[in-house]
């Protein structure tokens, strides 16, 4: 074959390549619809409601809540125990946050439980069964919807993990009582130490508790047995 049959063999080929790589990126560009460098680009804090850029939480979390009868058995209140919904990423929370009946509009004996997802709130389950929980008190008569930011700065330093000894965090959870509201914060650990004191610690300055309010640890044993041997306050 001489140099001048060559050539068009060549170019067809090359022609050919270019091509493909154009068919490529036109069906590259077809699958990505939303390029990150342009305007199209909307978050959930530039438009709350048609945002299409989603930012994934570390940990996937799922909200439960309970209203169990009085003087409830074990059976029974597991059984009341409900799985509402699974967050994976920020935006999922914040739709979740916004479309549920808040705190202080909850009726008595009413719990919501935000845990890692295969951990169940209760202290049998096995990642709370050596552990214990630190928790607050809220006069409801001098609390308000102030308990709504408490629970929600709370959720927020979990899925945004915030505590140091994150690994350590099992879930927590608000209750709704005749007289007080409750903030709990559920751990997988119950023996006294640096890291536990620090979590501790480090609740009340996510919470922006007062110095003085005292917040109690109570492993899940000492609650089972009705007993206050372990407990100690921060």
């Amino acid at each position: 074959m001489t140099e001048q049959e060559t050539r068009p063999v060549v170019q067809e080929q090359t022609n050919q390549t270019i091509s493909d790589e154009q068919q490529q990126q036109q069906q590259q560009q077809t699958q990505s619809p939303v390029d990150a460098s342009s305007d199209q680009v909307k978050t959930v804090f530039h438009d709350s409601k048609n945002y299409n850029v989603k930012h994934p939480l570390q940990n996937t979390w799922t909200l439960w809540f309970d209203n169990p009868p009085k003087k409830a058995s074990a059976a029974s209140w597991s059984q009341n125990l409900k799985e509402i919904v699974n967050v994976s990423t920020v935006e999922d929370f914040w739709g979740v946050h916004n479309n549920i009946v808040k705190v202080n509009h909850l009726e008595l004996n009413t719990n919501y439980h935000v845990f890692k997802k295969g951990i169940r709130p209760e202290w049998e389950d096995a990642a709370n069964a050596n552990g214990g929980k630190f928790s607050i008190q809220f006069p409801r008569n001098r609390t308000g919807e102030a308990i709504n930011d408490y629970w929600l700065n709370l959720i927020l330093a979990m899925l945004g993990e915030q505590f140091k000894y994150e690994d350590e965090i099992c879930g927590a959870v608000v209750s709704v009582r005749k007289v007080f509201y409750r903030v709990a914060l559920w751990i997988k650990s119950s023996e006294r130490n640096e890291r536990i004191e620090t979590i501790g610690r480090q609740l009340k300055e996510f919470l922006n508790l007062n110095s003085a309010l005292v917040v109690e640890f109570t492993p899940h044993g000492d609650s089972a047995s009705k007993t206050s041997e372990n407990r100690f306050t921060i």
